[in-house]
C-alpha cells in the first residue's frame, strides 16, 4: 500500500465471486488502495436488508485478478451488513470512497431500494458518511442472477473509475450521499454521460414463478417494463432505456418529503 493512498472499499450484492466485482476492483486498482468485501452468497434484490439467518462469517482471501492480488472478504450476510463489518472488523480507519458493483442488471425507477448494490451504497453513507457509488450494467434479465463470463465489463469499468476519480479529488454537494451510474449493454468509453433523476415507476414488472399451486415452491421474479412517457424525460429510466446514454443519479438519504412542512400541518389541523 502506497502511503497516503486513498482507501476504496468495493462490495455488491451478486457475491465474491462476481466478474463484475472483479471489473470494478481491476479499474480502480491505479487509483488507490482497494480492499473488496462481498456478500459470500448471491445476494441481490437484497436492498438494505440485514438478514436475522446470517452466519456473519469472515473469510479472507487473496483475489488474483489479471496478475494484481487484492486483499478480499467474503462475509455471510447481505450486502448492507457485508458493509457494516467491513466497517466495524476489516477495516482499521474509515475509507475514503465505498464502490458497489459492477451489478449484473441495471437498477433503475423506484425499485432501486430493493437493490442490494444500492443498498450497500446507501448503508456506507448512512454509518459513516463517506462518499459512495453504485454502479450497475443493463443486461437481459435472464443474466441477472449469473456470473456469466462473457459479459463485458469494460465500458462499465470505465466510467466506475471515471466518477471514482472526481469523487476522491471533489466533495459531493450537499444533499447528495450516493451517485448512482446505470450503463447501458452496448455503450463505449465515448458514449455520453447525462445526470438524471429517479423516474418515479416501477420499473421491475413483477412476476411469480410458482410450480403446484400454494403449496408449491415460488419464486419472485421480474421484467422491465417502461414507457417514455411514464419514466419522464430527465429520468435515469429515460436516459439508459430510452436514449441510451450513461445515467448518472445523485441520491440522498434523507428520505423526507421536500414540502413545505408548517404549510402541510396547517392543511391537516385545518380539516
Amino acid at each position: 500500500m502506497i502511503k497516503n493512498q486513498p482507501t476504496i472499499l468495493i462490495t455488491n450484492d451478486d457475491g465474491i465471486n462476481s466478474p463484475g466485482l472483479r471489473a470494478a476492483a481491476l479499474a480502480l486498482a491505479g487509483i488507490g488502495h482497494v480492499v473488496i468485501t462481498a456478500p459470500r452468497e448471491q445476494s441481490s434484490a437484497a436492498g438494505r436488508a440485514l438478514f436475522l439467518s446470517a452466519d456473519g462469517r469472515i473469510e479472507k482471501r487473496q483475489i488474483e485478478i489479471e496478475g494484481l492480488t487484492f486483499e478480499g472478504y467474503a462475509i455471510g450476510g447481505s450486502p448492507a451488513q457485508t458493509v457494516i463489518q467491513a466497517l466495524l472488523e476489516i477495516l482499521p480507519d474509515k475509507p475514503d470512497l465505498v464502490v458497489s458493483g459492477i451489478n449484473y442488471g441495471e437498477n433503475v425507477g423506484n425499485s432501486i431500494t430493493a437493490s442490494g448494490t444500492v443498498g450497500a451504497a446507501i448503508e456506507a453513507a448512512s454509518m459513516i458518511g463517506v462518499p459512495a457509488i453504485a454502479v450497475s450494467l443493463q443486461l437481459h434479465e435472464s443474466l441477472w442472477l449469473s456470473h456469466d463470463e462473457s459479459i463485458d465489463f469494460s465500458t462499465a469499468a470505465h466510467f466506475t473509475a471515471q466518477f471514482a476519480r472526481w469523487t476522491l479529488t471533489h466533495q459531493l454537494p450537499s444533499d447528495v450521499d450516493v451517485l448512482k451510474i446505470d450503463v447501458p449493454f452496448e455503450a463505449r468509453p465515448e458514449t455520453p454521460w447525462r445526470l438524471t433523476r429517479v423516474a418515479p415507476i416501477r420499473y421491475w414488472e413483477p412476476v411469480v414463478r410458482r410450480k403446484n399451486g400454494w403449496d408449491g415452491p415460488a419464486r419472485l421474479d421480474g421484467r422491465a417494463k417502461a414507457s417514455p412517457e411514464t419514466a419522464g424525460p430527465d429520468s435515469d429510466v429515460t436516459a439508459l432505456r430510452f436514449d441510451r446514454v450513461v445515467s448518472v443519479t445523485p441520491l440522498s438519504i434523507d428520505l423526507s418529503s421536500r414540502l413545505d412542512l408548517k404549510a402541510f400541518e396547517k392543511q391537516i389541523r385545518g380539516g
